[in-house]
């Protein structure tokens, strides 16, 4: 294959991954796996996975459940609904499931984030809220300052 051939397969790939991404980000709260979403860009989904997380430094997986954690945030922000229909509004299909990944992206459990987010957000306009309590990994979150007392 010429370098110019690869070039283009590369731009192909790539408009893939963004139908893709799009997919999950209309898609989250419907039963979304690798295989599927492979299947609707022509795509094994090996080669999938490996071009997604090449171009987004995430699992399509990774990617969708941030997207639901993203969503149950707000939705728990709100106070209106369970964290067990949150879950399940969401698109998660396991409350163990949501809870672990809950927790480990936001840094506290759905339950303790719903008590303490409601009283957080009062006067903050939605589009604030939705940028300052964005989740993030542990892994991403900054180093906790060494304590002085």
């Amino acid at each position: 294959m010429t370098g110019r051939a690869s070039h283009e397969e590369h731009l192909r790939d790539l408009a893939r991954l963004r139908r893709v991404r799009d997919r999950i980000d209309r898609e989250y709260a419907q039963p979304l796996d690798v295989e599927a979403l492979a299947r609707g860009a022509h795509m094994s989904a090996g080669h999938l996975s490996r071009a997604f997380r090449r171009a987004y430094g995430e699992s399509p997986y990774s990617y969708l459940m941030t997207r639901r954690i993203e969503r149950a945030m707000a939705l728990l922000r709100r106070g209106d609904l369970s964290v067990t229909e949150v879950c399940f509004t969401v698109g998660c299909s396991s409350l163990g499931t949501f809870s672990t990944r809950f927790t480990e992206l936001v840094g506290m459990s759905p339950s303790a984030y719903r008590r303490d987010a409601s009283h957080e957000a009062e006067g903050m306009s939605p589009c604030v809220a939705r940028k300052v309590t964005r989740p993030i990994r542990n892994r991403e979150a900054p180093a906790a300052a060494p304590s002085l007392a």
